[in-house]
């Protein structure tokens, strides 16, 4: 349930896992502790009390494709301040694993002994606190978990029966936020686009609510047709949080729209209220009853031929999570355009297929892997992208030596790190630059030394395994350069990294990734910016403490379990990135060309820790 860049520090530890992010979190959506109890967080949103324009309604249903939960779940909206508020009581009956209706007839009696605990989010703008001290009034989600037996706000949680993970991480990774490093004083961070500016606005959206994916009891009040009504109702609410696309007139013309507030260009665009909208017929929804959403497929999915890809696998094991995701500068990953899909599929192959992080939630991932229906398709598609292995599973031993790199030593250490469920390694050098000759130190430890004679380009060959499996070899090629004119093993942020970021021409960077931009106008705002700036008030844009603060934004844009995935060597190779190829960062030049060599720098600073 945490990402899969999840802010490693550099003693080794998951920052977003970690009870100083959830509190900074809580410091940040909470600055007066106004809900710091489950008690608070309900009077605080006026449940039970009625009123002009006040709509609540209750559910309770089986979550039998997420989290495997019975779910009590409680919907509240005020019209007249447009503030959204939900409380959601988990049961489960016996271990975690697949869902039983068990734990729906745990929540329909309430029954304490089941009761995991409870989820509540809201809709509305921050107060003024320290973390947001002048907020604007922009409404945005924020995410709540609280103790069962009594009512405290928790910073950590077990939500699929593999310990505790803290908050909000476990619940941002579903509901499409993001898990960016604190601040080096210890504060949530802010986004750079998004609308309200505030700490604590990681971006997340609301789940609408599809019928088709549900357990009802058949008890009188619980069945589907006694609660179909009062579900449109709860996704007529979770409408009023999605934004309209920028550029839409409102109102549209559908009452059902005239809550949305209109996205600014570099936010999330609302790509999931289109569906939502679709369940009950479309515009208007006209539509009483919900329709079976599970035969819904996107005009672009169906123009490619990728019905069954769609219905078998995206709606049943992505689209929950991935239907929320993106920004107007990135909206590929929601998946709605199967051009979006396809453009990930190597990014795909290795989250599913090696690396076995996604689908992210353990229910959701068990019933991947044992519905023959859902992996075998993924599996066809993937063959047909040219990977001969998409048919395997996680848990074979996967070799991965790194990315290729430039170096001026003649004695580079190698590392299988990053390799996956390996427990045994073999190195072999498989080329060697004409007239010299290389050497390993050892062809079976985890982190050998490779010494050469001379300069040249040599290759080695790594292969992995554990008890039940031997990998594919994976090869690494280095080109060694005593005559370099930077040296690798020196690189620091400040000067090296932080020059080439901010650097005038060239791969140019600041032209987009500057601040003081206008995020509600100016369309290309991006994530993170690179210039000197007043990140902390000090009134001193260019102070060290400034770019510690830029040191750290771009250290959490590196995965140091997946280098190459690293959104700071993806973005600027023109990979999803609204900039394109950046100069300096050609990955299809030669090793060690000038094409390439801001990224070959990249690479060297982080196989080097990173260091600042």
């Amino acid at each position: 349930m945490l990402f899969p860049n999840p802010q490693r520090q550099s003693d080794g530890t998951n920052q977003v896992d970690s009870a100083a992010y959830a509190n900074a979190y809580y410091a940040a959506i909470d600055p007066n502790n106004e809900r710091d109890t489950l008690a608070k967080f309900k009077a605080k949103n006026g449940f039970g009390t009625t009123g002009a324009g006040i709509t609540e309604e209750t559910i309770i249903i089986g979550d039998q494709r997420d989290l495997g939960y019975g779910r009590k779940m409680t919907a509240r909206r005020d019209s007249n301040t447009g503030n959204i508020a939900f409380v959601v009581e988990n049961y489960m009956v016996g271990g975690y694993g697949g869902y039983s209706s068990l734990s729906l007839q745990a929540a329909i009696v309430g029954e304490n002994k089941w009761h995991l605990g409870t989820n509540a989010i809201e809709f509305s703008a921050v107060e003024s606190g320290t973390s947001n001290p002048t907020p604007n009034s922009v409404k945005f989600v924020k995410l709540y978990t609280y103790d069962p037996i009594t009512g405290a706000r928790l910073t950590a949680a077990n939500l699929d029966g593999r310990g505790n993970k803290a908050l909000p991480t476990i619940c941002i990774t579903c509901h499409g936020g993001r898990g960016d490093p604190l601040t080096p004083s210890g504060l949530f961070p802010r986004i750079s686009n998004s609308a309200s500016g505030a700490r604590g606005d990681v971006g997340a959206q609301l789940h609408g609510f599809e019928p088709a994916s549900f357990d009802f009891s058949t008890l009188s009040g619980y069945t589907r047709a006694a609660l179909e009504g009062k579900i449109k109702t709860i996704n007529q609410m979770v409408l009023c949080a999605h934004n309209l696309p920028n550029g839409t007139s409102t109102p549209t013309g559908y009452s059902e729209d005239s809550c949305r507030r209109v996205a600014n260009p570099n936010e999330y665009q609302g790509a999931a209220a289109a569906h939502l909208k679709n369940i009950y017929g479309g515009n208007g929804l006209p539509n009483s009853s919900s329709e079976t959403t599970d035969s819904y497929v996107p005009s672009s999915w169906a123009t490619a031929g990728q019905v069954d890809l769609y219905k078998k696998t995206v709606t049943q094991a992505c689209r929950v999570c991935h239907g929320i995701r993106g920004t107007g500068n990135q909206s590929d990953i929601n998946f709605e355009e199967f051009t979006a899909f396809d453009g990930y599929a190597d990014r795909i192959k290795a989250h599913v297929i090696d690396r076995g992080n996604m689908p992210l939630a353990k229910l959701v991932y068990d019933k991947y892997w044992s519905t023959p229906d859902m992996y075998n398709t993924m599996a066809n598609y993937l063959s047909g992208k040219g990977y001969a292995d998409a048919t395997l599973k996680p848990g074979r031993a996967v070799a991965d030596p790194g990315p290729d790199r430039v170096v001026k030593t003649l004695t580079p250490t190698l590392s299988a790190g990053m390799s996956l469920y390996s427990t045994s390694y073999s190195w072999t050098v498989t080329s060697v630059q004409s007239g010299q000759t290389a050497s390993l130190s050892s062809s079976t430890a985890a982190n050998p030394i490779l010494t050469v004679s001379g300069a040249g380009t040599y290759t080695v060959q790594l292969v992995t395994a554990n008890a039940s499996s031997t990998s594919t070899a994976k090869t690494l090629t280095i080109k060694v350069d005593p005559a370099l004119a930077w040296d690798p093993a020196a690189l620091r942020f400040n000067p090296d990294i932080r020059t080439i970021l901010q650097q005038a021409s060239g791969g140019n960077c600041v032209s987009c990734h500057v601040s003081g931009q206008n995020v509600s106008t100016t369309s290309g705002v991006p994530p993170i910016y690179y210039n000197d700036f007043d990140r902390a008030g000090t009134g001193n844009a260019t102070d060290v403490t400034n770019r510690n603060w830029l040191y750290t934004e771009v250290r959490g844009r590196i995965n140091f379990t997946d280098i190459v995935a690293s959104p700071l060597l993806r973005k600027p190779s023109g990979n999803h990135h609204n900039g394109g190829l950046r100069s300096g960062f050609n990955t299809s030049a030669a090793l060690g060309d000038a094409a390439r060599t801001d990224y070959d720098k990249f690479v060297a600073w982080i196989l080097n820790g990173a260091p600042e």
